[in-house]
């Protein structure tokens, strides 16, 4: 059985109470924000296990990695606190189980992963990817579930995610590229944090886009452009690769603006919370976001998540900006769009 790791005192002795006080969605002070945190450590009720709208971004205020979000989330599902109606929470996790349909290319021992995103098995092509494609890997069998923390279940992962590892330890894979950063996290972040073990090395696929795009750098012509980041919340999970961001954005010669939502401060894409929270709380953020991108005169918003993409890519582009993926803007850079 996995269990959280997770310290009571540590939240009894945190000096900033950030997990709560930066929540941008329940703002609390820092007294109450650290009570709070107790309480549902004890396994005591607590309104934030009703308000919590699951952006994730507690586990990334948190310098301590005491794992708030994952508490939440557990708590939620011990004392049966749904964050979706319960048909949206089971189809969900059906979408996700597996079933024997998955794809593989010639696999080596460094695979780019797909995960479950079938956008990529469209996307990946060109140079950027060339010294590492065929090998690639797609389907619920490597789909790391991590989304099911929006459906307050746990249960699901622990009991999902060892198998996505061995299934990959069986194809003797030992680098793995990670095209989506909440799979990414999954092996790097919550594995660890339940104790589950990771036989291989996990890469993001920032890094790997800024050292190749290194190697390919007498190809990249400056694009000269301003672009907005539509930061996902499974980035949470992986902050110590969002510079990579800003380094690729540099390297490619554009302007990443300056605006209130960005980083630590990024905003929901308003997808989970149209189907969990309902719209009025997802078209005020998104309302927000947007008009904080034209404040600041982007004219692409650039996504990390398809999905994101899907959500408020058209509704971006309804105010002039441009919605463009991270790998198609590096693609682009190098003249290959």
């Amino acid at each position: 059985m996995y269990t959280l790791k997770f310290d009571e005192n540590v939240c009894r002795t945190c000096p900033t109470g950030d997990c709560l006080v930066k929540c941008q969605y329940l703002h609390l002070d820092k007294e109450t924000a650290v009570a709070e945190m107790v309480k549902i450590g004890q396994g005591a009720d607590s309104f934030v296990l009703n308000d919590c709208v699951t952006c994730y971004a507690c586990e990334e205020y948190c310098r301590r990695g005491n794992h708030p979000f994952y508490l939440i989330t557990e708590r939620r599902q011990e004392k049966g606190i749904l964050t979706a109606p319960r048909a949206i929470t089971r189809q969900w996790i059906n979408i996700g189980e597996p079933q024997g349909k998955y794809r593989l290319g010639e696999v080596k021992e460094r695979v780019l992963s797909f995960g479950f995103m079938p956008e990529f098995l469209g996307w990946i092509k060109g140079r950027l990817f060339e010294d590492v494609m065929p090998s690639y890997i797609f389907g619920q069998e490597f789909f790391c579930n991590v989304v099911y923390i929006h459906f307050a279940d746990t249960a699901v992962i622990k009991e999902r995610l060892p198998q996505v590892v061995d299934n990959f330890r069986k194809l003797g894979v030992k680098e793995v590229i990670f095209l989506h950063d909440e799979c990414y996290g999954a092996f790097t972040q919550l594995a660890p944090a339940f104790g589950i073990d990771v036989p291989f090395q996990s890469i993001h696929y920032y890094e790997y886009l800024y050292h190749r795009l290194q190697e390919l750098k007498d190809l990249i012509r400056p694009l000269n452009i301003r672009v907005a980041y539509q930061r996902p919340c499974s980035s949470r999970l992986s902050s110590d690769q969002h510079h990579f961001f800003a380094d690729i954005m540099d390297l490619i010669g554009v302007d990443l603006v300056a605006r209130e939502y960005q980083d630590e401060n990024a905003l929901c894409c308003g997808g989970i919370l149209s189907m969990n929270y309902g719209y009025d709380l997802a078209h005020d953020v998104q309302k927000r976001n947007i008009d904080d991108m034209t404040a600041h005169g982007a004219q692409f918003c650039v996504f990390n998540c398809p999905a994101c993409q899907s959500t408020l890519g058209p509704l971006v582009a309804k105010q002039g900006i441009k919605p463009i993926h991270m790998i198609h803007l590096c693609r682009k850079a190098i003249g290959e769009m």
